[in-house]
């Protein structure tokens, strides 16, 4: 199993660079950062400084969306970085959430989706492409190698992610969730004529490693406790169109949002804000890995026998440094013993 590290671009942007410098030395192989343009800083500039300053980790968006930027701009800012750092970049993508509700715009369509990841990988790939009625290409990009990974949650979604997708990305650790997810974008794929093991699968949540205190476990739940309002916006997504009776999204997903008044997106992803109240303790352990080191190496255990290529854990709290520590000294290597086949 591969690991990733996903930061927000919060100033000082050196702060942030050297997180992922530090994550290198422990062993993560990604380092994704936030895409929303008006509450954090402009992710492509941090990532020129994230690979200059490393040498193998490779950078993403987590993520990105094709509204808020036209899809030949992100195809270029990919292709650039490729073309100056190597092809060390991944674009994660999906129909948008804070970047666009913030200027009171709303989630692409799928069908809008599915032609933004055909043009902006076939672009950053050197290929001629139909835009707008041009026919496009970059005559600078020579090489650039840009793989798409897909944010999805909703059985469309899943399904568009199969079809077109290299990676799936699903922002939750809840083993059951991710079965279900991870089957739903294999069957798309194999229904497709696509060989479904070649959807890389990167599940990303919160991680919060404690000393196995009550004391301990309990303050790491309210520093992760924003995750679930943040999934809650997706999931309130997913009720109001497919409604929360029947097969189409699980129980498990859609049952803890009842509770759920508003959001407020100037706390997006923030610890300690006060409109996640309605997430329940239960949420917070099951969406993200909270606990002493053996519980962290439990879960990832489980998520990689389900299909889980790579985890990527939020450090949005108070244990940024401290978690990753941890992670590279007490959980990476017990998950990815030496002489262990890793993915």
């Amino acid at each position: 199993m591969q690991f990733g590290v996903v930061l927000q671009n919060d100033p000082p942007a050196w702060r942030v660079v050297d997180l992922a410098k530090r994550a290198e030395t422990y062993g993560f192989t990604h380092a994704w950062t936030f895409d929303s343009h008006l509450l954090w800083q402009e992710p492509y500039v941090v990532f020129s400084q994230i690979l200059a300053n490393t040498h193998r980790l490779t950078v993403g968006t987590m993520v990105t969306n094709p509204a808020t930027r036209d899809w030949t701009v992100t195809a270029s800012l990919f292709a650039t970085l490729n073309d100056m750092f190597g092809n060390r970049t991944v674009c994660g993508i999906g129909r948008g959430d804070s970047a666009v509700r913030v200027i009171n715009g709303a989630p692409v369509t799928l069908k809008t989706l599915r032609d933004s990841i055909g043009v902006i990988r076939s672009l950053a790939n050197g290929e001629e492409i139909d835009y707008k009625g041009n026919k496009l290409r970059f005559p600078w990009s020579h090489g650039s190698q840009l793989p798409v990974w897909v944010a999805a949650y909703g059985p469309k979604a899943l399904a568009l992610t199969g079809e077109v997708g290299d990676g799936f990305i699903l922002q939750l650790a809840d083993p059951t969730i991710a079965e279900w997810s991870i089957a739903a974008v294999r069957k798309a794929a194999a229904d497709a004529g696509r060989d479904p093991q070649s959807v890389k699968i990167c599940v990303a949540a919160p991680a919060y490693v404690t000393d196995g205190s009550e004391a301990g476990l309990a303050h790491a739940r309210e520093q992760c406790r924003w995750f679930g309002g943040m999934v809650g916006n997706h999931v309130a997504d997913l009720v109001a169109r497919y409604g929360n009776e029947g097969a189409a999204i699980p129980k498990a997903l859609s049952d803890y949002i009842a509770g759920r008044e508003s959001y407020d997106y100037n706390s997006h992803g923030k610890a300690g804000n006060d409109h996640t109240s309605f997430v329940p303790d239960e949420i917070v352990d099951r969406f993200c890995l909270v606990g002493p080191p053996e519980e962290h190496i439990r879960r990832l255990r489980e998520l990689e026998e389900l299909g889980v290529d790579q985890f990527a854990l939020y450090l949005q709290h108070d244990a940024k440094d401290a978690t990753l520590a941890s992670y590279g000294n007490s959980v990476m290597p017990l998950v990815n013993p030496a002489g262990r086949a890793k993915s």
